[in-house]
């Protein structure tokens, strides 16, 4: 599966839009669908410490710990791009609508209580790095880590 940004990011150079989920749930509004948006780069970072930290064992969860809309991750793909927003909300296929999630978050205490600080990186300035420096010129390449985490390129 492809990212959101990466769909985004070709509807709006094929035809100049986004499309997203209509909201079929009254306490949301079309593209008010919430997720927990992490970058990657975030994550290789956790890993990272998961690897030079003795974790006590057991399952962690990964995100950013604060869900988004939908509709922020467009309007700031949009925006990398230097385009002004062009959202169409479509129906949610049915054969999903009734399992389709609108609120996802992770809690993150636990990994917190064993002492990961950095921040995470904002949905829009994750946004704009990976437009930007990877989606635009299609530049994909294979990011590399020294001993420190750094990234290397």
């Amino acid at each position: 599966m492809a990212s959101v940004i990466f769909h985004s990011f070709n509807q709006i150079n094929e035809k100049g839009q986004v499309k997203l989920f209509r909201s079929h749930n009254p306490n949301y509004t079309d593209g008010g669908q919430l997720r927990d948006f992490v970058y990657v780069k975030d994550l290789i970072d956790v890993l990272y410490f998961a690897y030079e930290t003795p974790l006590k064992n057991g399952i962690y969860n990964l995100g950013s710990g604060k869900a988004r809309p939908f509709l922020d991750l467009a309007k700031a793909t949009f925006k990398a791009l230097g385009k002004e927003p062009n959202i169409e909300f479509i129906d949610t296929p049915i054969d999903i609508r009734d399992k389709y999630q609108y609120f996802t978050e992770a809690n993150m205490n636990k990994l917190i209580a064993q002492g990961y600080k950095k921040p995470f990186t904002s949905l829009e300035d994750g946004v704009h790095d990976y437009v930007t420096n990877y989606l635009i010129g299609h530049r994909y390449f294979l990011t590399c880590f020294n001993k420190k985490g750094a990234i290397k390129q």
